[in-house]
């Protein structure tokens, strides 16, 4: 069994909770209140912007007991929704995840993450796009919700 991998992400999951807590007195205050400035904790690179990092959190067990989402229907949910709205590029994860249900049933399954990163500057027009992938993955889907959590960043291309 190969752990290379699983070691690698589990050393990226500490090093990136550990960067998130060096700023997280900062980092929702930048956020909310419209400051384009991100902290100065993220990085000091002259040549990076202020950008926001989405992380978006997809299901794949049906709660209405319907066939889990495979991997090609949630490919052509990418393609046919997510792509359109985010062309220039993003990022997908396949992981495991848990979730408490609306029964209280911890429920245990395969997901995918999608990065979505953009300016800063666009994050209000960025956030119903958003919202509207969303909505058609719980329409599409059947499913409770699609998490999301938005992080200030630093990036340069």
């Amino acid at each position: 069994m190969n752990l290379t991998k699983p070691r690698l992400r589990l050393a990226a999951l500490a090093l990136a909770a550990a960067l998130a807590g060096a700023a997280a007195a900062t980092a929702p205050a930048a956020l909310a209140d419209g400051d384009p400035t991100p902290p100065v904790a993220l990085s000091q690179a002259a040549d990076l912007a202020p950008y926001v990092q989405t992380h978006l959190m997809f299901g794949t067990v049906r709660p209405d007991g319907g066939p889990d989402v495979t991997d090609r229907q949630f490919r052509a949910f990418v393609d046919e929704v997510v792509t359109p709205r985010f062309p220039a590029g993003l990022t997908v994860d396949e992981v495991r995840g848990q979730y408490r249900d609306r029964q209280g049933t911890i429920e245990r399954e395969r997901s995918y993450e999608v990065y979505l990163l953009y300016p800063l500057t666009e994050a209000q027009e960025q956030d119903a796009r958003i919202e509207e992938i969303r909505d058609a993955y719980t329409a599409r889907f059947a499913q409770e919700s699609v998490a999301r959590v938005d992080e200030p960043a630093r990036a340069g291309f």
